[in-house]
This record gives C-alpha cells, structure tokens and sequence, in this order.
C-alpha cells in the first residue's frame, strides 16, 4: 500500500513538475547513501542498551521478579 501512494504521488509529482520528479529520482538513492550511516548507528546503540538494561536487571531476574 505504501509503495502505491508513493508511485501515485511521483506520477502527480511528475504531471505537475517532471524535472522536478526526475530530480526526486535520481536524488533518492544518494539520500539513502547518506542515511545509512545514521541507520547503523543507531542500530548500534539500540543494542548497547539492550545489553546494558539486560546487565542491570539481571540481579532482579535472579531473585524472580517478572516484569509487566
């Protein structure tokens, strides 16, 4: 559904503007070179806290508290 709405807005976008919905498409895949860096940043610290949450609550595991 999402990848529909995107193509019927580029198609609009196109109608309305075409350099404009050319320069959307060629401008897309650097964009997503750009952010990829950030994605697995924060993929990263995700973990990191991940581990360090499991690490602190794991005294609690042990003595049987069970979280909601």
């Amino acid at each position: 559904m999402r990848f529909l709405l995107l193509l019927l807005g580029w198609c609009l976008l196109w109608l309305l503007c075409w350099p404009l919905a050319l320069m959307a498409i060629v401008a897309a895949p650097l964009v997503w070179l750009l952010t990829l860096p950030f994605r697995l940043v924060g993929i990263v610290f995700e973990a990191l806290f991940a581990l360090l949450r499991g690490l602190l609550l794991l005294p609690a595991r042990w003595l049987g508290v069970r979280p909601r």
